[in-house]
């Protein structure tokens, strides 16, 4: 496996995360403390939250495949952009795993 399909899918779940982070937090200040501008922030943020959500399943389903993971563990990174700082456990957690599994695509240096 590449690095750099970790690299998209770290990225992307850091991302979702912030995001999902964010949208909580306006929801927060829109409904629980009526807060003026809270409605239109949390629209842009759930609007971005969404359409970089499917970037992220995309990913993460990319990387499962390539690592050929059972079918419940993908589902299990899959879900973890749904669930508020759960992506960064995840993320975490998924890294360390598959760090022995990445090829390098450097070059080998020439002796001479």
């Amino acid at each position: 496996m590449k690095k750099s399909v970790l690299t998209r899918y770290r990225v992307l779940a850091y991302v979702t995360g912030v995001l999902l982070v964010l949208l909580c937090l306006s929801m927060i200040a829109k409904y629980g403390l009526d807060v003026d501008g809270a409605a239109d922030f949390t629209r842009v943020v759930a609007i971005a939250h969404g359409w970089l959500y499917v970037v992220y399943l995309v990913f993460a389903f990319d990387l499962g495949s390539k690592a050929k993971w059972p079918v419940a563990k993908q589902l299990w990174v899959l879900l973890a952009g749904t669930i508020p700082t759960a992506a960064f456990f995840v993320e975490r957690k998924i890294t360390h795993e598959l760090e022995g599994k990445i090829v390098d695509a450097s070059p080998a240096p020439v002796k001479a």
